[in-house]
């Protein structure tokens, strides 16, 4: 690590740095945490082919900062990591990699988790996310950037999609490939189901995370709560479904069947909507299966996609890890419809009397 201490020293302040390690196991961006003399920071090499635009996230963060920072400090139970500026600004060029990177607070004690324990865990992954969601109602949506454009856009995923099928010569005989394109073959009809309601005025944009992925939650160490919400390059405005999609598809997925955990979708969204429910409509309550269904088939369809390009986006340890992904998010997406009928039910008994009328 010893060749990161010199972008490293630019953000430290004149720091002391002890030592630079790699931290956590994200797909895009390349994260390090930096131990210094004077309290550590996370240090992140943002990959400028996703986000071609890191001022951008830069001045999001700053936004979201400014606004949570002017509500009560004993109404925020929620850290958000704060942008640490460096010697030049908020990032830094390093000319050795051709590489931006930035600084950011780096919170403790805390951990961030694989997977959920207990049911108390999942309820403050619940209540966490409508946190987040509560404290950024009161903020106009649209004095963020969108430092992703098409991200959760899901007709516009299917379109990259066959402009990738499209551009590949020869497919391997593959079952694996034809489960897939016939999966997605068949899904094609509820492809726009949510961006066909934002369109129409049922659904409104809000502030949203974009990626509320289970090890995007700090936990308190040895303990169930969570204290903290980090990785908000996607913070932007979005539907609100996009984060519950997102967060109960990395939640409830049973890795060892590709099932979906019903009693932890309860679990999550009663929380949720204990914290968030307030500012809910009858239209935001009627799409939240949508959502639950559609948002893994959204990734599942990114990984193939990505697969068929020569695997470009995702991080990936060999050449078929993003068609073995996709194959177990759309194994999610039946076992979500298998059980549709009870998914659904669970939604209208947590749907108040009053939006029902």
């Amino acid at each position: 690590m010893n060749r990161l201490e010199p972008i490293a020293r630019r953000f430290a302040g004149g720091r002391r740095i002890g030592a630079v390690r790699p931290l956590g196991n994200g797909l895009i961006n390349d994260t390090f945490l930096v131990e210094t003399d004077g309290g550590n920071f996370v240090l992140q090499a943002i990959n400028e082919r996703v986000f071609p635009h890191p001022e951008r996230i830069a001045a999001n963060l700053n936004l979201l900062s400014l606004h949570i920072g002017r509500q009560q400090a004993s109404a925020v139970r929620l850290r958000i990591p704060r942008l640490q500026p460096g010697a030049d600004g908020w990032h830094i060029r390093d000319d050795a990699s051709g590489r931006v990177w930035r600084a950011l607070e780096w919170i403790a004690p805390s951990e961030s988790r694989e997977r959920l324990a207990n049911p108390a865990q999942a309820g403050q992954v619940g209540a966490a996310l409508g946190h987040f969601h509560s404290l950024c109602s009161a903020m106009a949506a649209e004095t963020l950037h969108d430092t992703l454009p098409g991200f959760h856009i899901t007709p516009e995923y299917f379109r990259q999609y066959q402009t990738a099928l499209a551009q590949t010569p020869i497919l391997p005989a593959s079952p694996d490939i034809q489960r897939c394109r016939d999966f997605i073959a068949d899904f094609a009809a509820q492809i726009g189901e949510l961006e066909q309601a934002k369109q129409r005025g049922e659904l409104a944009e809000r502030v949203i995370h974009g990626d509320p992925k289970l090890n995007n939650f700090l936990f308190e160490p040895d303990s169930d709560r969570i204290i903290g919400l980090v990785d908000l390059d996607t913070v932007k405005p979005g539907l609100v479904h996009y984060d519950i999609g997102d967060c109960l598809r990395s939640c409830c997925h049973i890795p060892e069947t590709n099932g979906f955990d019903l009693p932890r979708c309860r679990t999550i969204l009663e929380h949720y909507l204990a914290e968030a429910g307030g500012f809910f409509t009858a239209a935001d309550y009627r799409y939240l299966y949508p959502a639950i269904r559609l948002i893994p088939f959204e990734l599942g369809l990114r990984f193939f996609t990505d697969y068929l390009q020569g695997n470009r986006y995702f991080k990936v340890d060999d050449a078929g890890q993003n068609l073995r992904r996709a194959l177990a998010q759309f194994e999610l997406v039946r076992d979500i419809e298998r059980q549709s009928g009870a998914i659904r039910e669970l939604i209208a008994g947590l749907t108040p009397a009053a939006v029902r009328a």
